[in-house]
């Protein structure tokens, strides 16, 4: 059969407009080769490394996550101790130190009550699509950010076209004389989200009170506490998930150190009981969980969470006075938690009646005293204890499954 001539020239006509838009993208993609590259390797590295159509689906339960035991997993951990350097910290990546054993990597926490999904980064991202996570804490907290970061990238370093640092739009930046900015934000093009930490040590809002002249070299801070740090008034309502922590800066070699001093109501405070640090702390998660909740009401899209303390593990002594942790067999002090309730009463007693949430991780981080930092270093040779950070990968990923399991 043959063709009609106006059927030949439709057909000529689609041919050479499909021909042409060929041409087009072809020349655009060389064109701009480099800026379209991130862009395919961020998709690719989605669609093909990440996604799970099944966990997308899934749906969050009312649960008591805390409430469950350690269960070893052949699957950990999320993410290898040898990468994310752009993200992790070297004291805290002991698969770079000379610990030689790294049996506290592999096991998982199972809550009791419920099924807590496996974590997956792309669909936590495309969760929090269009939206910001903010850690605002002290360095358990910043361990916890790390943990977060490495998680969602699943320890890989990408540059900063497929994971930009946006940490100017949050003034995050490096103060004048300070070893370390004080914060980081990142943000994930593929999705719009942000993950960023901001230091704060106590919550509180700090000011300075006095100048510093060569007879009175001394600053002195005045500590708020009933006031938010300036950095959560400002951007609050930028976030749509706030994780919380404070604990072990309360102390008086601490904030006698940083030449703190006790503010109430704008004044120095009066107040003799809230000399005492654990009452002075008491009384700011309470302040601050408060005004949290009032700020809910104006941005009822946000989810906030305050992270129950961190445990420390010095045994026979303090940090200063000969005390370690030199337990490597996970699981030693068994792998169950039964408590109902949470072992942070500060905390659970701050949110309760509030829309912030317990982010309750004391009980079951009790339990694994093997996954401290120790007495391990990056350059061999043993140093101090610590205690009372983790290793990364390590406990505070767990933190994070469980966040992502209650938002």
């Amino acid at each position: 059969m043959k063709r009609s001539g106006r059927h030949y020239k439709s057909i000529r006509f689609v041919d050479i407009c499909l021909t042409f838009i060929v041409l087009t993208v072809t020349t655009i993609i060389l064109s701009d080769w480099e800026n379209i590259t991130p862009f395919l390797t961020s998709l690719f590295w989605a669609q093909n490394q990440f996604i799970k159509p099944s966990s997308l689906s899934s749906k969050p339960q009312d649960c008591n996550y805390w409430k469950g035991r350690w269960v070893a997993d052949n699957r950990r951990p999320l993410y290898s101790g040898f990468g994310c350097k752009r993200w992790l910290s070297r004291n805290w990546a002991c698969r770079l130190t000379n610990r030689i054993d790294f049996s506290y990597e592999g096991y998982k926490w199972e809550p009791s009550e419920c099924e807590m999904p496996d974590f997956d980064p792309f669909a936590f991202l495309s969760r929090m699509k269009n939206k910001a996570i903010a850690f605002v804490g002290d360095s358990l907290g910043r361990q916890q950010f790390q943990s977060m970061m490495c998680m969602v990238t699943g320890g890989e370093d990408f540059n900063n076209s497929e994971v930009k640092n946006v940490g100017e739009e949050y003034d995050l930046a490096l103060p004048p004389g300070a070893i370390r900015p004080n914060g980081w934000a990142y943000r994930f093009p593929i999705t719009n989200t942000t993950i960023l930490y901001y230091w704060s040590a106590t919550l509180s809002n700090l000011e300075q009170i006095n100048t510093t002249t060569s007879q009175n070299p001394d600053v002195k801070i005045a500590m708020h506490l009933d006031k938010p740090p300036d950095f959560l008034t400002k951007y609050i309502h930028q976030f749509d998930v706030l994780v919380l922590n404070t604990g072990h800066h309360w102390n008086k070699r601490k904030l006698q150190k940083n030449h703190r001093v006790f503010y109430v109501n704008g004044y120095p405070n009066q107040d003799k009981s809230l000399n005492d640090f654990g009452r002075a702390k008491n009384f700011t998660v309470h302040s601050i969980v408060n005004w949290v909740d009032g700020e809910m009401r104006y941005n009822p899209k946000l989810k906030a969470f305050f992270r129950s303390t961190s445990p420390r593990h010095f045994f026979n002594g303090e940090w200063n006075t000969g005390g370690s942790c030199n337990n490597t067999v996970p699981m030693s002090r068994g792998n169950q938690v039964l408590l109902d309730g949470s072992s942070d009463g500060v905390v659970e007693s701050a949110v309760k009646g509030t829309k912030v949430k317990i982010l309750d991780v004391t009980a079951l981080s009790e339990l694994r005293d093997e996954g401290h930092k120790a007495r391990y270093s990056v350059v061999g040779t043993s140093g101090g204890y610590d205690c009372l950070h983790w290793c990364l990968p390590g406990i505070p990923d767990t933190w994070n499954e469980i966040l992502a399991a209650q938002m």
